[in-house]
């Protein structure tokens, strides 16, 4: 089936999800305050969501398979390369533009926006904002032309939320890293194009801050061609079951000793910095997701007759959906703040943490919200809103658990012990 086809319209005569009209003259939801090339953007990656993505989001969530074909023609259009310096191939935009472009693929289909997100977030980002200029050279151009997708490994079985649990493990040997372990959760680790993978391990014992001893962790490229590296079978989720998402296996992983990524020891505030941008792209997956449900539920309260009157002019149907439009603009609100902040080199940790705790809210409440509106085609998994409701569930766990974003919220506060427990 091509990727402009409707699964959905042959699967039943069920009321379909309503498509937003292409190359409307208006600039997207949200994007009014924006400047003039984040508007274009927008309303660029707007329709390409319509007008392709979703046509065909129900058959690949079906499937269980990553449209390659589309992630092609996203590099094609250079979302990839964003926020990548034009000298690696990039589109050398600011954070606030790739923030722009995941908000619009979220609204129709969080698998695509999330292998988008990642791919940069966590894939490319790392080697930009720690790497040499070798590997910069080496790694970025194909990675910003959508050619190559990277990826990050930090999770572990016992290591998610507490990393210094991390029990992966490097240790140099004539000129070389030699990597044991094991890596759980890791998105965008399996795919065709997938090139390397960013590891985090241990590579021996540091002294922080505090005065207490610690594992010393540190990032290391390692090539998905290189013996001993596998890519284990892909995970039966609840959600995103678009999305590449393994665990990895590391038995002997030799890579040369120039493949450290950043300072040695140094890979633990290396990766809360790539998690704090990465957070807030995070939010705008999560704004997208939200905006995408009120925007379905307003045609549904629209288009449904109930009582002889349509669905929304009832008081209650009414404030559902106003109460769905404050969740979404306070959500982005709080996205565009953070951006901008770190756009402009300003400390995000905190920002970026509200962004992603209020979004992730906003996009769970909202997709149970537009469920209920649909009624009985809220329960179908060919409608957007229900794979939104199954989707948005893991975005209160991904990338920072609630919990964990309370706790840096705190912290902030002047509550450093929230995070320990």
């Amino acid at each position: 089936m091509s990727a402009t086809t409707s699964p959905v319209s042959q699967a039943s005569p069920a009321p379909q999800a309503t498509p937003v009209p292409a190359a409307s003259p208006t600039p997207p939801a949200g994007t009014e305050m924006l400047p003039v090339e984040h508007q274009r953007l927008a309303a660029e990656v707007r329709d390409f969501a319509d007008e392709v993505v979703a046509p065909a989001s129900y058959e690949y969530d079906t499937a269980r398979r990553l449209p390659m074909e589309i992630i092609a023609q996203m590099g094609q259009m250079g979302l990839f390369g964003l926020p990548i310096p034009r000298e690696y191939d990039g589109q050398g935009r600011d954070y606030l533009s790739l923030c722009v472009a995941v908000e619009q693929l979220a609204r129709v289909d969080q698998s695509i926006a999330v292998t988008l997100e990642a791919g940069l977030g966590l894939g490319a980002m790392p080697i930009l904002t720690f790497g040499t200029d070798a590997q910069k050279e080496r790694y970025l151009p194909a990675l910003a032309r959508g050619e190559e997708l990277a990826a990050f490994g930090l999770t572990e079985a016992e290591a998610g939320s507490d990393a210094g649990a991390t029990r992966t493990t490097a240790r140099l040997e004539d000129g070389q890293w030699v990597i044991d372990g094991s890596k759980q959760f890791i998105t965008n680790s399996g795919t065709p194009i997938t090139s390397l993978v960013t590891i985090t391990a241990v590579t021996g014992r540091r002294t922080g801050r505090s005065g207490t001893e610690g594992p010393a962790l540190t990032s290391i490229i390692v090539p998905t061609s290189t013996p001993g590296f596998t890519v284990l079978p892909s995970y039966d989720k609840v959600g995103w079951h678009t999305s590449d998402t393994h665990p990895l296996r590391l038995d002997e992983v030799r890579v040369p000793e120039e493949n450290l990524l950043g300072e040695r020891g140094r890979g633990f505030s290396n990766f809360l910095s790539i998690l704090d941008q990465g957070r807030v792209a995070i939010a705008a997956l999560c704004v997208g997701a939200a905006q995408g449900c009120l925007e379905q539920a307003v045609a549904r309260a629209k288009s449904r007759v109930v009582f002889a009157k349509p669905l929304g002019e009832h008081q209650h149907i009414a404030f559902t959906l106003a109460r769905m439009q404050a969740r979404v603009a306070s959500a982005r609100a709080l996205m565009h703040e953070a951006a901008r902040r770190l756009d402009a080199g300003l400390p995000i940790s905190q920002e970026a943490s509200i962004a992603k705790l209020v979004g992730s809210h906003a996009a769970a409440d909202n997709a149970r919200d537009a469920c209920q509106i649909w009624g009985g085609y809220g329960f179908l998994n060919e409608n957007v809103v229900s794979r939104h409701y199954r989707d948005s569930r893991i975005l209160q766990v991904g990338e920072g658990t609630d919990e964990v974003q309370l706790g840096i919220i705190a912290k902030h506060l002047g509550f450093p012990g929230a995070l320990a427990g």
